[in-house]
């Protein structure tokens, strides 16, 4: 029998065995009581089983038939429903799920991945990491405001430029007008250097709208699209990865995500976030930082990273995105970390350089080339003044605690 593996935390009153047969039965054939409803050897066909018991981690096997193909919806309800909910367990986390070949050859996974996205930026060959920015201040920019924005980052150096999450079709800033006047920027930027850059419009919305929004974007020139998968749902993503007219790298931005991972005690794991988001097919994934501004475990994220970048049954692999309080002076210490497949996304560490925009897109590719290059940083300001600038300002790390208060 093919069974979907999922490793859980458990803290129950109960012992773990019971507190792990009790979720199995709960997620599956079972309920609180006996019945005689249930059908003579369903149990044996249908019951999720405890596999395995490591100290508080309980791995829990789910017959591959208890799923729905590709009902992304059911399969959390699942392996990530009532089992929250149930008295007698203090605290449960889903911490990874593991599906067996057969269930992951449904889903398509990404139509780009990391060797795609190369493709079309043009770093195949290089192989270095990609520098992307977000558009800053998350909110108030017009399109003409964010297109300059836009403009400035691409000149400077930088390979994408994404929305933030918070940016959709907003009055002062509607999205059309948005697309166009950003993209007319980005076809300057590749007559004036020759290089791609991506511009990840935000189309987040409801599902049939996020449909809409998407084939407009196609049809006016755009290049990536973005979603923020958690307020819209792993459907969203799937209908979005799915549909042939869309045929653009989608990026993908986890925002919310905290409300599930931050509780090392209780809720859900960033690892079943990247396996839904491959499986749906996203292109590129925020999975967390070495030294940013973002709560963040470091060999955490490592696996998170190397799951992506892994083969897994032949889906195309996903783009690890590092964002949140990244600046020029902390790239080494991220690609050392992560290596070279690796998108080192800056907002305020290139919008807020002493010289503007353009000077801080300039610096993050200086990092990244003298990281590159094995030059440390220390040597390459002797005659590289944007890197030397962003030094000055914040040094190697920035201290969150201060600048928060």
């Amino acid at each position: 029998m093919e069974l979907v593996e999922c490793d859980y935390h458990i803290e129950s009153i109960l012992p773990i065995e019971r507190a792990a047969t009790a979720l199995a039965a709960e997620q599956s054939t079972g309920t609180w009581t006996d019945i005689s409803t249930k059908p003579s050897g369903v149990d044996k066909r249908l019951a999720a089983r405890v596999l395995n018991i490591e100290g508080s981690v309980a791995t829990i096997g789910f017959p591959v038939e208890i799923f729905e193909i590709e009902n992304i919806p059911q399969f959390l309800a699942t392996v990530a429903g009532n089992l929250f909910g149930l008295g007698a367990i203090k605290n449960v986390r889903l911490l990874d799920i593991r599906p067996p070949k057969s269930f992951v050859k449904e889903f398509r996974g990404p139509r780009f991945g990391i060797e795609g996205v190369r493709k079309i930026v043009g770093t195949k060959k290089d192989g270095r990491p990609h520098v992307g920015t977000i558009i800053k201040p998350k909110v108030g920019l017009d399109p003409k405001e964010t297109a300059e924005v836009a403009y400035q980052a691409g000149m400077g150096g930088v390979d994408l430029i994404k929305d933030d999450e918070t940016l959709t079709d907003q009055s002062f800033c509607p999205m059309d007008e948005r697309l166009e006047r950003v993209m007319e920027k980005m076809d300057l930027v590749k007559q004036e250097t020759g290089r791609t850059v991506l511009y990840a419009l935000n189309v987040t919305a409801g599902t049939e709208k996020l449909l809409e929004r998407a084939d407009s974007a196609v049809e006016n020139g755009a290049n990536m699209l973005m979603i923020d998968v958690l307020t819209t749902g792993f459907s969203a993503l799937q209908s979005l990865t799915k549909d042939d007219s869309v045929k653009l790298p989608i990026h993908v931005h986890r925002t919310m995500h905290g409300a599930m991972t931050r509780n090392r005690r209780h809720g859900i794991s960033m690892m079943p976030i990247a396996v839904l988001a491959r499986l749906c097919g996203g292109d590129q994934l925020h999975t967390g930082t070495a030294r940013g501004k973002m709560d963040s475990d470091l060999e955490e994220v490592k696996g998170l990273n190397d799951f992506l970048k892994k083969d897994w049954f032949g889906l195309k692999s996903v783009f690890p995105v590092a964002s949140g309080g990244l600046h020029p002076g902390v790239v080494p210490s991220e690609v050392e970390a992560f290596g070279k497949n690796l998108v080192l996304q800056a907002g305020g560490g290139i919008h807020g350089h002493p010289d503007g925009t353009e000077a801080g897109a300039r610096a993050m590719r200086q990092a990244v080339d003298a990281t590159m290059d094995g030059i440390s940083l220390e040597d390459y300001v002797q005659d590289h003044k944007e890197l030397a600038r962003a030094l000055e300002k914040w040094g190697k790390q920035v201290e969150w605690g201060d600048l928060y208060g």
